[in-house]
């Protein structure tokens, strides 16, 4: 019973560190598609599978912050959301594409697995960023 209430609070409560728990959940859903792309996509190059695994994850992290993390689906469209959302997610993109195209520069050798895995470290630091600025401006 006690588990069932912690979850609730943390599903349904607006403080900060119930979404934030919320926020690292579908961080965590979007990354999952983000490298399920990244890999399907690494025959074109690393920069489009980077750039492409981007763009699937961020609309869906995007819809699901509004949606869930933020509770923001009545206050702020979708379209809005995709916007302002997207424009902090662009950031995040141009430093793992940096990132990518480092790795690529200093280790041509290096598989789609340590690819994927150094832009989803990128882009957990990232992310704590755009926490803070979807919290305070967006939603």
């Amino acid at each position: 019973m006690r588990g069932r209430v912690i979850a609730a609070a943390v599903v349904r409560n607006d403080a900060v560190v119930p979404q934030l728990v919320r926020f690292a959940a579908v961080g965590a859903v979007s990354n999952v598609l983000y490298v399920a792309v990244f890999v399907l996509m690494q025959p074109e190059g690393r920069v489009i599978a980077n750039v492409a695994g981007a763009a699937a994850s961020t609309v869906l992290a995007n819809e699901l912050h509004r949606r869930l993390t933020f509770h923001a689906g009545e206050r702020v469209h979708w379209f809005t959301a995709q916007w302002e959302a997207g424009g902090l997610a662009l950031v995040g993109l141009m430093v793992s594409t940096a990132a990518v195209t480092a790795l690529e520069v200093a280790a041509p050798g290096t598989g789609a697995l340590a690819s994927a895995v150094l832009v989803v470290a990128v882009t957990a630091v990232v992310g704590a960023l755009r926490f803070l600025a979807l919290r305070g401006w967006v939603f």
